[in-house]
């Protein structure tokens, strides 16, 4: 069984300027000369999670990481209300993640990350497929609204009491509505007590879709700091109550233009709130792209998930730079 590399520290970090008022964390670390590799983060507002560099081969790849805009080091952080959303965008994190590569002077790089990770590193890499060497993902999302609407509506199916507390957070009056849009509400809402039975309540419903991923990481969404747990449920609802600013289809429409690219898909058979329909018809779509499915994984990983993560990465590794 492969095991992740030992722990590196960065050798150089920064906020780096994007606009809007918004600075964005990033660290180096690894080999300043290796292979260029990008790791994006989920959420979308979880942060960089810093074990992600632990995947990389430290003597072969020049690993960075950042945190998107609102969450992790980035300033300013979501979880403070006054700090307004609208220049947090899906087009804004596009282009932050250029500015970031022109920023380190890097031409090419292997882009690495999963679940909303994944949807951003789609559309950057449709955006600027010159730029990208390849992918690995693990836990394949598009952001479609079937597939938001499956995790906050559909799947409570399987799960009908912790809907039933999710959605009766709400107004009785929003109850039958869009329930992200509803969430969305809430989570600006000028009482600090409400914003907070928000969060919590909304990571509570993510941690019953994941209860059952007894070799991955149950109850993650909801072990996070306050302000990182605000921040977090903050950003997704106010992305996934826009539909990511996507067209609907648009990512699996445009998969034409990662032509080229290798990849791998590493996806979980378990995963209940992101099926596997998902990287089923992208990997149809990308015949550059190979899909592995892993029967013993759900959302949040199993060692048979990281050994296919870490060989798909050393596999690219070695194709040089």
């Amino acid at each position: 069984m492969a095991q992740p590399f030992p722990p590196t520290e960065p050798y150089a970090h920064g906020l780096l300027d994007v606009g809007d008022g918004n600075q964005i964390y990033w660290e180096t670390s690894g080999n300043p000369d290796g292979k260029a590799a990008l790791c994006v983060h989920g959420g979308p507002g979880n942060g960089g999670r810093r074990g992600s560099r632990n995947m990389f081969d430290p003597e072969v790849f020049r690993i960075v990481l950042f945190d998107q805009r609102g969450c992790g080091e980035s300033q300013p952080h979501a979880s403070d209300r006054s700090i307004s959303l609208d220049h947090n965008t899906t087009d804004r994190l596009i282009a932050d993640i250029e500015r970031l590569r022109e920023h380190l002077g890097i031409e090419r790089w292997l882009l690495y990350g999963g679940s909303w990770g994944s949807t951003l590193i789609l559309a950057y890499a449709e955006r600027y497929p010159e730029r990208v060497s390849e992918v690995v993902i693990v836990g394949v999302t598009m952001t479609r609204p079937e597939e938001t609407d499956w995790l906050y509506h559909g799947v409570g199916r399987l799960l009908p009491g912790p809907w039933e507390t999710f959605r009766d957070v709400l107004p009785e009056a929003d109850r039958s509505s869009n329930l992200v849009a509803a969430y969305n509400q809430l989570l600006n809402s000028p009482d600090e007590a409400v914003r907070v039975k928000a969060a919590r309540a909304w990571c509570a419903w993510e941690d019953a879709v994941i209860a059952h991923e007894a070799l991955g990481h149950p109850g993650a969404y909801s072990d996070k700091t306050d302000n990182a747990l605000m921040a977090f449920v903050r950003i997704c609802a106010h992305y996934f109550a826009n539909d990511a600013w996507l067209e609907d289809g648009q990512l699996l429409r445009d998969a034409h233009r990662l032509a080229g690219i290798p990849a791998v898909l590493i996806h979980g058979r378990l995963d209940l709130g992101s099926p596997l329909k998902t990287a089923w018809e992208l990997s149809k779509a990308w015949p550059d792209a190979e899909l592995k499915v892993i029967d013993d994984s759900g959302h949040t990983g199993s060692p048979a998930m990281q050994d296919a993560a870490l060989e798909a990465i050393a596999r690219f590794g070695n194709s040089g730079q």
